[in-house]
């Protein structure tokens, strides 16, 4: 496996495109957007900076990298020499068919397809495909570059040695991975995204204030961040996604996202991608939303 073809140079698409490139992978990074594609270079160029002044690359090894990738604005480019496609693109089903359906037709008939779906059934994106057993989840962990789990998500007919090559790809790029099953949330969605809602409607029915809640996870829980804040660096609408994805698929009103967090989506307030979501964001500086401030 050496061709890997990144559908999306979003946060995660240039993340993803960045950790294959750094460890001798061709990347193949498609977007509609050239524009998109221009931003994405320049941030993986600033975190390959990052990783540089650490010491955990050279700046020989940024070079080699960023060489590696190849960006396109149309797939019909991309996809024909992809031994591993990664899509990324935004967590809509109809949005993940349209592409998928289209991957099955451009790439080689050993491609594996792959999605960094937080949420939807690998089972139904793959059915939108003639190779559900060549079909899987590779979810990644936001920051791509630091973080270390992938989480590797069987679909109903996933092959077992799709399965195993896909996890010692991951293993290639000094990643964890951990192998779980097609249910929705997978694993890491499932806990995290009810104790995100449950921290939301806690702030909700006026238990506590954000700095409060997130407090107390932090000291009392060992949380590296609250939940809170997690929400809005994940991104409320993403957050919001996931929980439509779980109520729909277990039918369990446990997962239905707080009024709260729906009416903060409806209003445009997403977190750090929109400067504002529970917390105020202006360049480094953070602070408690003027709605919630005591």
């Amino acid at each position: 496996m050496k061709n890997v073809t990144v559908i999306g140079s979003g946060t995660m698409g240039n993340g993803i495109a960045h950790v294959f490139a750094q460890f001798g992978y061709e990347v193949s990074l498609v977007d509609l957007s050239a524009d998109a594609l221009k931003k994405a270079l320049d941030t993986i160029s600033k975190n390959f900076d990052r990783q540089v002044a650490k010491g955990a690359v050279t700046e020989a090894d940024k070079t080699a990298a960023l060489a590696r990738i190849k960006t396109f604005t149309a797939l019909e480019e991309a996809a024909p020499s992809a031994d591993l496609v990664v899509e990324v693109a935004t967590e809509n089903v109809d949005v993940k068919h349209k592409i998928f359906t289209q991957l099955d037709q451009l790439c080689p008939s050993h491609a594996i397809l792959a999605s960094n779906t937080s949420s939807i059934s690998i089972t139904r994106i793959a059915a939108a495909t003639k190779r559900p057993e060549q079909v899987i989840g590779m979810h990644f962990m936001n920051p791509v570059p630091v973080m270390k789990l992938v989480e590797v998500i069987r679909g109903y007919a996933t092959s077992d040695a799709v399965t195993n090559t896909i996890m010692e790809v991951s293993r290639s790029l000094h990643k964890t991975p951990v192998e779980v099953n097609d249910y929705p949330g997978f694993v890491s969605n499932r806990i995290l995204m009810p104790m995100i809602n449950e921290a939301i409607y806690t702030l909700f029915e006026g238990v506590a204030g954000v700095e409060e809640i997130d407090t107390v996870m932090k000291l009392g829980m060992a949380h590296p961040m609250g939940p809170l804040h997690l929400a809005d660096f994940i991104g409320l609408d993403v957050c919001k996604a996931i929980l439509d994805v779980m109520y729909e698929g277990f039918g369990n009103p446990k997962y239905a996202p707080c009024p709260l967090l729906v009416n903060m989506v409806r209003a445009g307030h997403l977190g750090v991608k929109s400067g504002k979501g529970f917390y105020e964001y202006e360049g480094k500086d953070m602070k408690v939303a003027a709605r919630f401030a005591k």
